[in-house]
């Protein structure tokens, strides 16, 4: 992304909680079916993951709540070895901010941890061309976001998805509340980059926590990692993929 587009940032802020929407059984198995997308490019010997939060004033209401999953989905990508980790966020006016990479997730996550909520309109497209501009330099293995609204033309997101999704980086696409324009553009997003869509659901936090950490699992060692953990998601993850157990 363009320097004017999106700055590095060691420190600042804290993030948000999520809301109850319900997450269907569709929908994850939709999550399961397109982490086959997901893999470690060939002579890298790790995964990029670029975990993206909106972090605008419209999340403030669910923002403690919201911040407790986040953290949750924080440390499960950060228990996966070999996995480099990137925290992006925007808010306020213009504001989207970048961290350096890292393979200890638990600084990204107490600063996302300090971040707090401003006022601003959604900056997905900055998202998606920063996650375009890092693939081109290196390859990443898949983007998850986390938002409730979605503010730009969907046709644009809908084009940089596209070009994300030729690139090989899946977009998991994680929605707050139940906002009808978020939903089908994220869809969108999700199915153009061959990735996902879901609405978080406090009830169904730790399903959903366990599912992106096979996810990490899979972006940061391919499908022997997948193979040799043992959990019920990477199993499950595992029937879904080319040459697993359902194959």
């Amino acid at each position: 992304m363009a320097k004017s587009d999106i700055t590095r940032s060691r420190g600042s802020g804290r993030i948000a909680k999520s809301s109850t929407a319900q997450s269907s059984e569709k929908d994850v198995a939709a999550f399961l079916n397109a982490a086959r997308s997901v893999s470690v490019a060939a002579g890298s010997d790790s995964g990029r993951l670029i975990f993206a939060l909106d972090a605008t004033m419209s999340r403030q209401p669910t923002w403690d709540a919201a911040c407790g999953l986040q953290s949750e989905m924080f440390n499960a990508v950060g228990r996966v070895g070999s996995l480099n980790v990137q925290l992006v966020y925007f808010r306020g006016f213009g504001e989207c901010q970048a961290s350096r990479w890292v393979n200890d997730t638990r600084q990204l996550r107490d600063l996302m941890l300090r971040i707090d909520c401003r006022g601003g309109q959604t900056q997905i497209a900055k998202v998606l061309k920063h996650a375009r501009d890092e693939a081109r330099r290196k390859p990443v293995s898949a983007l998850v976001f986390i938002g409730d609204a979605m503010e730009e033309d969907v046709d644009r997101l809908s084009q940089l998805a596209g070009e994300l999704g030729m690139r090989r980086v899946p977009c998991f696409m994680f929605q707050e509340g139940g906002d009808p324009a978020a939903q089908t553009g994220f869809r969108e997003i999700a199915r153009l980059s061959g990735g996902a869509y879901l609405r978080l659901d406090s009830n169904a936090a730790s399903a959903l926590v366990n599912l992106l950490r096979a996810v990490a699992v899979y972006a940061s060692g391919g499908l022997r990692a997948l193979q040799n953990d043992k959990s019920h998601a990477s199993q499950m993850l595992l029937e879904q993929l080319p040459g697993g157990k359902g194959s």
